[in-house]
């Protein structure tokens, strides 16, 4: 028997065309992206950016943020209604930073509109809080926790500077002021890093320079109204399952100023008794990571309109 985990990818993932092979195929993938636009009428229309671009618009961190929530839910909705995967096929689900929004529509914790509108927001703030400070996001590759917290304290007396992603092995990343970020890539090599890169980013996620966008996000959050999952949602602050939806809100807000633990929460997952990871989205990163935080573990992707129509109807 089948214990399937949901991983729904974040912000990274995005790029110009994304959900419209699928929409164009599927009417049921197309009804997601009108609601999506109607939740957002009068402030963004987001399947024509998704669709067409042009790509700063995609790229864009107050874009790119709902538009990899839909396009994931767009994909979910075609593998329902034709290929039979319901929600009650699923044991788990988790999401990589923003992707831990799409986890709870899918889970039926978050209603579908209020996802869009904080996900809109979550961006908005987070690009808010990148403008009041040059920063960004260093990917170390090759570094292990010890040596990316090693370099993070050495590179402090240059700015703020903090882990801020823990993927997989050897996959690090960190996030701070922008001269904070030079020291560390001064200091890398001592540290045995083989090589260090900047992510196209537009500031330092998951990091203490988030705190602005957290304390608005916090407000947002409070307005919103949890459900009780269907399934246990893996919190990218804990690594943990969480099913109280008292804690939702606190968690998704500290998320931002927080290490992501994906690496760990993959750990969890295994743990607790998933066997098939699947990732319904755009790009393929969380089952690329997989094989490197677990090599034994089975994956499947449902990105291509190929792959959403090849997907197994029965899983078990």
């Amino acid at each position: 028997m089948r214990a399937i985990a949901l991983l729904f990818p974040g912000q990274g993932a995005q790029f110009v065309g994304m959900g419209k092979d699928v929409c164009d195929a599927y009417p049921e993938a197309r009804a997601v992206f009108e609601r999506a636009d109607a939740a957002l009428a009068g402030d963004l229309e987001l399947s024509r950016i998704c669709f067409e671009g042009p790509p700063e618009r995609v790229n864009a961190t107050d874009v790119c943020q709902p538009g990899i929530l839909v396009t994931s839910l767009a994909i979910l909705a075609v593998l329902e209604r034709r290929r039979g995967f319901t929600r009650d096929r699923a044991a788990l689900a988790a999401g990589l930073s923003l992707g831990e929004y799409t986890a709870h529509v899918f889970a039926g914790s978050l209603g579908f509109e209020d996802a869009v509108r904080l996900v809109r927001k979550r961006g908005q703030f987070m690009l808010d809080a990148s403008l009041r400070q040059p920063s960004g996001m260093l990917s170390l590759l090759g570094a292990e926790r010890a040596a990316a917290e090693a370099i993070a304290a050495e590179a402090a007396s240059a700015g703020v500077i903090a882990v801020a992603n823990l993927n997989a092995p050897g996959q690090i990343v960190l996030s701070g002021a922008l001269g904070a970020l030079d020291a560390a890539e001064r200091i890398a090599p001592a540290h045995g890093i083989r090589k260090c890169r900047r992510l196209v980013v537009s500031g330092a996620f998951h990091s203490p320079l988030m705190e602005p966008a957290a304390e608005k996000l916090a407000r947002e959050l409070a307005g919103v109204t949890f459900q009780p999952p269907a399934l246990p949602i893996v919190s990218n602050v804990t690594a943990q399952p969480v099913v109280n939806p008292r804690e939702f809100p606190g968690l998704l807000a500290r998320q931002v100023i927080s290490p992501v633990r994906w690496e760990d929460s993959v750990h969890t997952m295994r743990a607790m008794g998933a066997n098939l990871f699947v990732e319904p989205g755009p790009g393929k990163v969380l089952t690329g990571l997989l094989r490197k935080i677990d090599p034994d573990a089975s994956s499947l992707a449902a990105s291509t309109l190929d792959e959403v129509g090849a997907f197994p109807s029965n899983l078990d």
